[in-house]
């Protein structure tokens, strides 16, 4: 029998979710309603492949979707600055551009200390990619975000 999940693991799946959310609206052209239904109903504890999928934290995974979709515009333009030039969001992989909306969402939205965001979506990346260069990729375009985003904070 596995212990449950404490908050800080529900909130850790709660990211992972809401990128891979934020993937499949980019992907399938879903709505954040249908999304979010999706993966509360049938992914927040379910049984994959025989690996019991991580309960998520319900409540951080819906304000995370929601404030990615609703400051989609500007997320997206702190991430065009943090990237390099001739690398505009639009050019990136599709997972990375899911995960920099989700983490840009709790750095604009959010009282999570920036460093706590960077170290967290660094760890979704790690998951996504686990042999790539990503996770120091998405660690550079989140520092800079974060700075942006909550200059104070450092």
């Amino acid at each position: 029998m596995t212990k449950a999940p404490d908050k800080k693991q529900m909130r850790s799946a709660s990211r992972l979710y809401a990128v891979q959310a934020l993937f499949q609206m980019e992907a399938s052209g879903q709505t954040v309603e249908a999304v979010r239904a999706e993966f509360e109903d049938f992914r927040f504890g379910a049984e994959l492949d025989g690996d019991e999928m991580v309960e998520g934290d319900v409540d951080h995974f819906r304000k995370v979707l929601d404030h990615a979709v609703n400051y989609q515009a500007k997320i997206d333009q702190m991430t065009d600055r943090a990237l390099v030039a001739k690398w505009p969001i639009a050019r990136i992989d599709p997972t990375l551009r899911a995960l920099f909306r989700a983490a840009g969402a709790e750095l604009v939205q959010s009282d999570t200390p920036p460093k706590v965001v960077i170290v967290e979506y660094v760890d979704v990346a790690k998951a996504f990619f686990p042999e790539g260069k990503e996770s120091r990729f998405v660690n550079a375009v989140l520092d800079h975000m974060a700075r942006e985003a909550k200059p104070e904070a450092f």
